[in-house]
């Protein structure tokens, strides 16, 4: 089975494909139309952009839209995530304003969770849907030089995602645990399809 993802972020395809590789899944990336997030919930972009994709290749399309829930800051950015510094910021830029929106926040105070939100068009009208959540709090400045996002001020225990491995993030994150989720449903519709056969 292939997939298309609809997402222009290399680092989230290669989580896409290191997860459903064991399923025989090939996921790849296609240029696409750009969507508008309309979305009030992780939830609802994901399908936006799946649909989309979905319409656009005529494939079977896969979605995710995640982000950052800040507590002290009433849930920001949230589904505002990639957008929280403006229109063309960069990860830095993004990690720098949730620093200053947080400089008087004390460590115990600055609890957050990462969301992601899957969804999977096929194009009969079938549906796939998962989520996964991982709580952790916010760092007083940036560690590591791995991951992407807001990794690197994301701390699960001792380390933020941007100080461990892309295998070990994929075992507690956000974006791994909704992926787990999402294989045994695809895996469950694959049997189906099959047995129809």
């Amino acid at each position: 089975m292939e997939l298309i993802i609809a997402t222009h972020n290399k680092n989230k395809v290669s989580e896409f494909q290191r997860i459903l590789a064991p399923l025989d899944v090939k996921v790849s990336a296609a240029k696409l139309p750009e969507v508008d997030e309309t979305g009030k919930t992780f939830a609802e972009n994901a399908y936006i952009k799946a649909t989309s994709a979905c319409r656009a290749t005529g494939m079977a399309a896969v979605a995710d839209d995640s982000g950052l829930s800040v507590d002290a800051l009433g849930g920001a950015p949230g589904v505002y995530s990639a957008r929280y510094a403006g229109d063309g910021a960069t990860d830095e830029d993004r990690i720098n304003k949730l620093l200053q929106n947080l400089k008087n926040v004390p460590a115990n105070s600055r609890t957050a969770k990462f969301v992601c939100s899957i969804c999977c068009v096929f194009p009969n009208g079938d549906k796939i849907t998962a989520q996964g959540e991982c709580r952790g709090k916010i760092a007083f400045k940036p560690r590591g030089s791995d991951g992407f996002g807001y990794d690197p001020v994301f701390l699960v225990g001792d380390s933020t995602f941007a100080e461990i491995s892309g295998e070990e993030k994929d075992k507690i994150s956000h974006r791994g645990k909704a992926l787990r989720i999402f294989a045994e449903k695809l895996k469950k519709y694959k049997g189906a399809i099959y047995a129809e056969q």
